[in-house]
């Protein structure tokens, strides 16, 4: 697999001072996962976001923003116990909450058959069907059918490569087949090599792409779906199930008193019709 260049020192430093006051619980190892009894015993519940994924969780003047992080002060007012926060890469979340060492993370996550061999995920949050971006100059792709054997860039540890078949048999169609994938340590990344012509598409969900192509309209340009219909959604640790209805009965919430579709309509530019739970094929 291959590795790309760190998180910009900068962008570190200040995720650095946003982790400050959770370092004295979070170094001991003492965190674990809570059932909802605990949590309220104890009062509060540990999250843990990503760092760098826009619309739906990234730091801007120091700051975490996105939909999830606004959603997360929605539940603070929910919630009859405190929220404490903790921001990290990609990398470290799901592997965190699948071994206690956080008790939900409000991501993006993809729901996947085997996430939920270690996860439980509450309601989807939004449409996360994937496409592949561009760069707008490259005019030898216009279609699926272009993408025989071009580089693609992913991020590392994403549903996508579990999906990666699904475009295969596209391509095979056509009597093409898949270049070479190359796996990012983050996005970000994997736009900058997509921009100087290191890679020749990036595959993302239909959100983050649209976002990236509405911000840098002269640089990047949305391309076709290259999966069938998928979700992200919260995780918590297997079998926490209190903990699970807690938080489908907060989402549910926020979709009747409609602070999750205006969420939804300023973050992605549409508010979904999405269902209760979903059950993935892949």
């Amino acid at each position: 697999m291959n590795r790309h260049r760190p998180t910009d020192p900068s962008r570190r430093r200040a995720l650095a001072a946003l982790s400050l006051p959770l370092a004295p619980w979070a170094l001991m190892g003492t965190v674990s996962a809570a059932t909802l009894e605990e949590v309220r015993k104890r009062g509060y519940l540990v999250v843990v976001t990503e760092d760098d994924f826009k619309p739906f969780e990234f730091i801007k003047d120091g700051k975490p923003t996105g939909f999830d992080n606004e959603m997360i002060e929605a539940l603070r007012k929910y919630a009859p116990f405190g929220i404490r926060q903790e921001i990290v890469p990609w990398t470290g979340l799901l592997a965190g909450v699948a071994t206690g060492k956080y008790d939900i993370a409000i991501t993006a996550a993809l729901i996947t058959k085997e996430r939920t061999q270690s996860l439980d995920f509450a309601s989807p949050i939004a449409d996360a069907t994937h496409y592949y971006v561009k760069r707008k100059s490259d005019a030898s792709i216009k279609s699926i059918k272009d993408l025989n054997g071009k580089r693609i860039g992913v991020q590392g540890g994403s549903a996508m490569l579990a999906r990666l078949p699904e475009l295969a048999a596209m391509l095979a169609k056509t009597g093409g087949t898949l270049g070479k994938v190359t796996e990012y340590t983050s996005y970000p990344e994997a736009y900058q090599d997509l921009a100087l012509g290191r890679t020749d598409v990036v595959i993302n969900t239909v959100i983050n792409l649209k976002s990236l192509a509405t911000e840098k309209p002269a640089v990047f340009e949305l391309g076709q779906a290259v999966s069938g219909k998928s979700y992200p959604g919260w995780a918590v640790k297997k079998g926490n199930g209190e903990l699970l209805k807690f938080i489908n009965e907060f989402i549910a919430k926020q979709k009747a008193n409609g602070t999750m579709p205006a969420l939804q309509k300023k973050w992605f530019g549409e508010a979904f019709d999405l269902p209760a739970s979903f059950t993935p094929e892949v």
